[in-house]
């Protein structure tokens, strides 16, 4: 067993971890299909060779090849560290900076096997949303933190460290990159090669930038869609006896039957991996499992007669749910579902971000590998039949919205039926909207966005702390005064706060996601900074926020999906996002190709920020 002191002394090349088979007692994420030619796989095995002494390479050459042909990328399990990961508290780590050592606090929680989706394939979450692209690449940057000092910067190619370089003390101490390929050449096929050349990786948004938090980190936003898409197109904030339909349980969908619970309404979310379904009803994030459609729908018509808050996840394909509510319908008259949505991972479709209805979830995990035009064939089906399913619903009165993964542009690749009538632009126009558009437009434009915070000290009582002190800073400004405009969501705001706890949203980290202003966060992040100097918090604090924050995204099917200039589809703005954060004080930047709604469709930045209670940090 590995200590975090083992895992600092850099790749273990003397000697070598013996060979061990891949463990099947984990969820692992689907087998690629890069289809190589022959070239192409020497060079991908020498590109993995290189982290090691010429000595070793007759030894793993063998292994590493085995692992290209039978997962379609080498992410050297023999190097996997046999050490419990987690977020450990900050003081345990060995480093000569207490910033490095929060970075490390960082991505062991994003390698949390409660909190990674795939956690041997070092994908925290959306299916293929990477925090390395293989295990050497860990060891080393653990190594590279553990060294580092505060005139130093770790400069990051795509999960690649590329080094340590002179900096100063108000530089980054990490700045990352993760998928910057030229424009012509981001194609879905041309990464599928190259992530298995081992050259370019997907960070998602938060994964390869190191400040996933969990499922929490969607749970605010997602409460605060659910609620306004109720209050604008329902009439009201009671939302007892409402029902929403939605899939996805993994990693970021796996806020929704939380929010739904905290909404007061019934959520019912459709998921075909039994390990998602029982990791998120273990963890208490889902309430009860229908196995079956009868059983699902017989669960849906008790809660809505009793008007009780309710999270049912349906062990099953959400097409079936669809369909069979659109029969419930036909045959009763009644219309059991009020506000709908999808968060599969269908911004990748053909590789486990969307499983196809004709198929069972094991079948479609080997059509997917053996032959994936047919498995596209069916996909594209498969959709069609869920847009028909949705949009014989929405005709009856429910509010359907895109929640930002892709499906509606997927499903109108697929020749669904989602597009508006007449003429279409740039962008295209569709017949149902995105909840940017239609929902939380209007908070990102009043400046509100995910802002978070990590207890880097690990200690429950630091978060309940900071829960407190977030609600005082937000109470003080509403007695100070803050315009009408935004009133609502500083109640909103503050009512979540102080609800937060018992609603028991931490896994791993101990983290919070609270929506607020550039006021409110300003605000709350002084008096952190403060509480930390006072030493009433037992360590720093980290501050983040999802990378589709205010400015910090370019995306034109998500959250730039309502400028109609053209300009929509122009990264300026991400970039220039990151480039300013680097040199206003942020401890880390990244600057990521994908997240959200897929590779080559966005472009987004993020940051990390260590306060550590001196005023350096204050005057940031």
């Amino acid at each position: 067993m590995s200590s975090l002191k083992g895992i600092c002394d850099g790749l273990p090349v003397d000697p070598v971890p013996e060979a061990r088979p891949r463990e099947e007692s984990v969820p692992h994420a689907p087998i690629r299909t890069p289809n190589l030619t022959p070239e192409e796989e020497r060079l991908a095995l020498e590109n993995a060779l290189r982290y090691f002494p010429p000595e070793l390479h007759a030894e793993l050459a063998p292994e590493f090849a085995q692992e290209l042909h039978d997962y379609g990328h080498i992410y050297m399990y023999r190097f996997r560290p046999q050490i419990e990961m987690r977020a450990y508290p900050i003081h345990e780590y060995p480093c000569q900076t207490r910033h490095a050592a929060a970075i490390m606090h960082m991505i062991m929680n994003n390698l949390d096997p409660r909190v990674a989706q795939f956690p041997h394939e070092l994908v925290t979450y959306g299916g293929n949303g990477q925090v390395f692209a293989n295990w050497a690449q860990f060891w080393l940057v653990m190594h590279y933190l553990s060294t580092m000092t505060e005139e130093q910067t770790l400069v990051m190619y795509s999960g690649h460290p590329m080094g340590l370089f002179p900096s100063s003390c108000t530089a980054p101490r990490l700045v990352i990159t993760n998928g910057m390929v030229i424009p012509n050449y981001s194609s879905r096929e041309m990464y599928e090669k190259m992530f298995a050349l081992g050259v370019t990786m997907y960070g998602q948004m938060t994964a390869g930038s190191y400040c996933y938090i969990g499922p929490q980190g969607i749970v605010h936003g997602t409460t605060l869609t659910v609620l306004n898409a109720s209050r604008r197109h329902l009439g009201t904030s009671n939302m007892a006896g409402k029902v929403f339909v939605t899939s996805g349980l993994g990693g970021m969908s796996g806020a929704q039957a939380k929010s739904a619970v905290i909404c007061g309404c019934i959520g019912v979310i459709a998921e075909v991996s039994r390990d998602a379904l029982d990791k998120r009803h273990t963890q208490g994030w889902l309430m009860e499992v229908a196995e079956n459609l009868n059983d699902c729908i017989l669960k849906i018509r008790h809660a809505r007669r009793q008007k009780i808050a309710l999270s049912i996840g349906y062990h099953g394909n959400v097409v079936d749910l669809w369909e069979r509510l659109a029969s419930e319908f036909d045959s009763t008259g009644d219309l059991l579902v009020d506000l709908g949505s999808d968060q599969t991972s269908c911004h990748n479709p053909f590789l486990g971000g969307y499983y196809p209805v004709q198929l069972s979830y094991e079948e479609a995990r080997v059509v997917m590998h053996q032959n994936p035009v047919r498995f596209k064939n069916l996909v594209h089906e498969s959709l069609r039949r869920q847009v028909s399913a949705i949009g014989r619903l929405a005709e009856r009165g429910m509010y359907f919205f895109d929640y930002g993964n892709a499906f509606l542009l997927e499903a109108s690749r697929a020749g669904a039926d989602v597009l508006k009538d007449g003429p279409q632009s740039l962008t295209p126009r569709f017949r149902y909207p995105s909840y940017v558009q239609d929902i939380m437009g209007d908070i990102f434009s009043l400046g509100f966005g995910p802002f978070r915070w990590v207890c880097t000290s690990g200690d429950p009582g630091d978060l309940d702390l900071t829960d407190n002190i977030a609600a005082s800073v937000l109470e003080e400004s509403i007695q100070e005064g803050v315009p009408d405009s935004i009133k609502q969501q500083y109640d909103d705001n503050i009512r979540w706060i102080k609800e937060a706890g018992r609603h028991q949203l931490v896994v791993g980290s101990q983290a919070r996601i609270l929506y607020s202003d550039q006021k409110g966060r300003i605000a709350i992040a002084l008096a952190f900074n403060q509480a930390i100097a006072d030493e009433k918090l037992k360590g720093p604090v980290v501050l983040s926020r999802d990378h589709h924050d205010v400015s910090g995204t370019d995306s034109p099917f998500r959250e730039t999906s309502n400028i109609y200039d053209g300009s929509s589809f122009c990264a300026d703005m991400a970039v220039q996002n990151v480039i300013g954060d680097s040199f206003r004080g942020a401890t880390w930047v990244a600057l990521h190709n994908g997240g959200g709604v897929g590779w080559g469709e966005v472009t987004n930045g993020g940051f990390g920020l260590v306060l550590d209670g001196t005023q350096v940090r204050d005057s940031v």
